[in-house]
């Protein structure tokens, strides 16, 4: 399928799932929403929209329809919540179906989540409660749950045994440790690993596992805690939940934090089991959890980063990687593994880690970007540098939002416009190929001290098309560089006003 083709293809698919939800909603309501708004995608496949109910309406004032292609995924996260919510567990109410189990209607908790707040306020004392909130309601989830999910369901494996834990170490080794390219003794490593996962397989604390417990996945509406994306359960020990939550690299939690964090946790836990819970046993396999946590984050930055290429996941990598030598630094499992000991040492020292810092700019820096939205009437912006050259950028391929009355007085830099580039057009999967072409230059005039930098983007009356990716890669540029960046939209005189 050549690139055109492609283009159509993602296009009319934009437009036949807004169709497809839109359709939903007529069927559960009987009537139409007011608009139907695309969330940004996370790590997974799976497409998030949020509907909007019509004004004076008694429906919700919005919902959140995800669409995805893999129905039994579907499935298990619908059965799941069904059990959960029948236990008055804090999940979301679905309110609708498609009958391919494509799509699905589910209750919006809003767009405040636990990481969210964790960025904005830091570890305040509110934050604190919060995560209290959440490993109570873990707690329940957990061991309530355990008695109403049908494991059947589980998408991998029914239970996060010796196999399971052995693949997430595989999933650490073939998609990061093999691509370092570090010399190791294969054969042991294997074997060691063999070791770690029959000790973590005798877990005595078995009850439902979330798997993706992490503060991205904890919604906080009116102080309080829902939990979503949890269709990758299955049983498993207890810790490894609390591990994934407090030895998140992005929340940087302080020991004191983890420490009393994790005790609390035990409590709740230990108000719901019928044996009471072994403290030390509980806290020394809880170590382990951590380590096999932390590895298998770094497999999915490295599949996800490395051979995939989202920038996200790679700039991830560091941060990982710090959060792997804290630990190591400072915690014992308890069982030999010399070779995999040594490795986890390399994999945290400093040469490794820079491997995965992109080179950013100083205030010495000479190098400054100029970035340029233009129309193609008007020609192609000069580079008057010394050096001249640089990048043109054709967005004429990208279908124009300026041949919409609603769109025709607006620009790139208006949110409507810039939704619907983003939900009907092909201009994200574009933009993601030039953030892939002008960073290896912009790395590479850093490090050398060049001092200019020109990137154009064109479409034909430099109003909307251009002015988005001019936009946007001034952003990824700022953000991922620090490099000075100078943005003009050469055409601006003559937008449709």
């Amino acid at each position: 399928m050549d690139r055109f083709a492609l283009c159509t293809v993602l296009i009319t698919f934009g437009a036949m799932i807004i169709e497809k939800i839109e359709s939903l909603y007529q069927k559960i309501y009987g009537q139409q929403p007011e608009r139907t708004e695309k969330l940004p995608q996370s790590g997974s496949d799976r497409l998030y929209f949020r509907v909007f109910a019509p004004a004076n309406s008694q429906n919700p004032a919005t919902c959140i329809a995800t669409y995805n292609y893999n129905e039994q995924e579907n499935r298990t996260f619908l059965a799941f919540t069904e059990s959960f919510r029948s236990l008055g567990l804090p999940v979301p109410e679905i309110y609708g179906l498609s009958e391919d189990y494509l799509l699905y209607l589910q209750e919006d908790f809003g767009s405040t989540s636990l990481a969210g707040l964790l960025e904005t306020e830091g570890h305040s004392d509110r934050v604190y409660s919060l995560f209290q909130k959440s490993l109570a309601a873990l707690a329940r989830l957990q061991v309530k749950g355990h008695s109403k999910v049908d494991y059947r369901l589980c998408l991998t494996s029914t239970e996060f045994g010796k196999q399971a834990i052995l693949s997430d170490l595989l999933y650490f080794k073939y998609y990061f440790l093999d691509f370092l390219g570090l010399p190791y003794n294969k054969q042991q490593l294997l074997d060691e690993f063999d070791v770690l996962s029959v000790f973590l397989g005798q877990s005595r604390y078995k009850y439902f596992m979330f798997r993706d417990f992490q503060s991205r996945n904890i919604m906080v509406k009116d102080e309080e805690v829902y939990f979503i994306d949890y269709q990758g359960g299955m049983n498993g020990g207890l810790q490894y939940d609390a591990a994934a939550l407090l030895w998140q690299a992005k929340a940087n939690l302080s020991k004191e934090w983890k420490e009393s964090l994790l005790d609390y946790y035990i409590e709740q836990v230990d108000a719901l089991v019928d044996i009471k819970v072994d403290k030390n046993a509980f806290k020394n396999q809880f170590k382990g959890f951590v380590l096999i946590r932390l590895l298998q984050v770094l497999g999915a930055y490295g599949f996800r980063g490395l051979f995939q290429r989202k920038a996200a996941f790679l700039a991830g990598i560091p941060i990982a990687l710090d959060n792997l030598k804290k630990f190591t630094d400072n915690n014992v499992i308890g069982i030999e593994l010399p070779e995999f000991e040594r490795i986890l040492g390399l994999i945290t020292g400093p040469e490794t880690k820079t491997k995965f810092i992109p080179v950013q700019a100083t205030g010495q820096t000479p190098l400054v970007v100029e970035i340029n939205s233009f129309s193609y009437k008007k020609g192609i912006p000069k580079d008057n540098s010394s050096n001249g050259g640089g990048f043109v950028f054709d967005c004429r391929g990208i279908l124009n939002p300026g041949r919409q009355d609603e769109f025709k007085k607006l620009s790139g830099q208006d949110k409507p416009v810039q939704d619907y580039l983003q939900q009907r057009t092909t201009m994200n999967e574009y933009l993601n190929s030039v953030f892939d072409l002008v960073s290896i230059s912009v790395e590479n005039y850093i490090s050398r001290d060049f001092d200019h930098l020109q990137i154009n983007f064109g479409c034909t009356g430099g109003q909307h098309r251009s002015v988005y990716g001019a936009e946007q890669t001034a952003r990824y540029l700022k953000n991922k560089y620090k490099v000075k960046v100078v943005l003009n939209h050469t055409n601006q005189d003559n937008w449709v006003r």
